[in-house]
């Protein structure tokens, strides 16, 4: 019979390469590894890997367990974790997922006071998935998933939680910072900073630039909101960031934002949830809170 250990030897094999630092990870001996393996190959007369040198390759059955394993075991470590929760007289633990760069600004703003309205409830926060945020959300990697694109699924729903605008930072003195709005034929020769996304994902290209066949001279990607800002401070560009972020160093560093084409660029961080969990108290806690923090970080207070 297929069961945990199974799924748990063949997922740490095909994420490690060997039986020796699988067996190493589970605690159990290299021996007893094999004989689990062994007795299930033999029950359904497959194999699940193979030699490959010194590692080890998994055969297409070995693959298919693995598929199963990392949809079905993340489910079960976050049953165990919950029932822990319980024993120890803790509400439950958060996960929250993050798809967007900007995003994490915002949800500083949202963590403490929920932290502060929820002592009980354990806060977790990731920003990488084996297979993208929707599966991580409906894989039970996660609890909810942060994204200013929401992706429709069947048994997420989502939640808009703060409207913004992807705007251009610009430094004060730039020529741009003129204009009513930016035209795509007035970055071809700028360097363009943004997010490391790429441009077929990033609406500066795919809603402005590429509709009117113009592409900037330089396209760069910078890591942090606060490194992308000090660059336009210093002449050495343009940046695609959401306004509320350059309204709140616009004193400081002497940027401002100017809109992108004649309609802007309107954006929604959006919550996504599984259906039905939003009635989870400590889930829709942290729901209401989002909801709450719009209107502080639209006016910076």
């Amino acid at each position: 019979m297929l069961d945990r250990q199974h799924l748990s030897i063949l997922r740490e094999v095909d994420r490690l390469g060997s039986l020796t630092a699988a067996a190493e990870r589970l605690n159990v001996s290299q021996s007893a590894l094999s004989h689990m393996i062994r007795k299930l190959e033999e029950r359904y007369g497959v194999a699940m890997w193979e030699k490959d040198g010194r590692n080890l390759r998994l055969t297409e059955a070995g693959r298919y367990v693995v598929t199963l394993a990392q949809r079905v075991l993340p489910q079960i470590e976050r049953a165990e974790a919950v029932l822990s929760d319980y024993r120890y007289g803790q509400r439950g633990s958060l996960k929250i997922g993050m798809e967007c760069h900007p995003c994490h600004q915002w949800l500083m703003g949202v963590t403490k006071p929920y932290l502060m309205d929820w002592p009980d409830v354990d806060l977790e926060l990731t920003t990488s998935f084996a297979f993208g945020g929707v599966a991580a959300l409906t894989g039970y990697e996660i609890d909810i998933l942060i994204t200013p694109d929401p992706i429709e699924a069947l048994g997420i729903s989502y939640l808009p939680v703060f409207d913004y605008e992807l705007t251009l930072a610009v430094r004060a003195d730039h020529p741009l910072a003129l204009k009513t709005h930016a035209e795509p034929a007035d970055l071809v020769d700028e360097t363009l900073f943004t997010y490391p996304v790429p441009a077929e994902r990033l609406d500066v290209f795919t809603q402005f630039l590429v509709p009117a066949n113009c592409r900037p001279r330089h396209h760069r990607s910078v890591e942090t909101t606060e490194m992308m800002l000090q660059l336009v401070a210093a002449g050495r560009g343009v940046s695609a960031i959401p306004n509320w972020l350059v309204h709140q160093e616009a004193a400081t560093l002497g940027v401002r934002p100017v809109r992108i084409g004649k309609t802007g660029i309107r954006k929604s961080i959006h919550l996504g949830v599984r259906a039905g969990d939003e009635t989870v108290d400590y889930i829709a806690g942290f729901l209401a809170t989002s909801r709450q923090a719009e209107s502080r970080n639209h006016t910076g207070k």
